[in-house]
């Protein structure tokens, strides 16, 4: 499952820099979430940080983007062997 920022972001800036597969980047009006590159942090650490920091809690889940644990780790896996090249 990849998350989203909702319309309720307030571009505090916050979560962008927490991203640690650089999923999160300005949009036209909020941030976005590429839900190619987010993990829920997994693989990273237990919790996903953006979700964390964001002050006005306008990150869930994507429904359009359901992804199993498993998946999200193969999907860690498969950002962290792209980097490495």
């Amino acid at each position: 499952m990849a998350l989203m920022i909702t319309d309720e972001c307030i571009n505090c800036d916050v979560c962008e820099p927490e991203c640690p597969n650089d999923a999160i980047s300005m949009g036209v009006e909020i941030y976005e979430i590429d839900p190619n590159k987010c993990t829920e942090c997994v693989g990273h650490f237990d919790e996903p940080q953006c979700v964390q920091v964001c002050p006005v809690e306008c990150i869930p889940i994507n429904p359009e983007h359901v992804e199993t644990p498993t998946q999200l780790l193969e999907k860690y896996t498969h950002l962290q062997a792209a980097k490495s090249v």
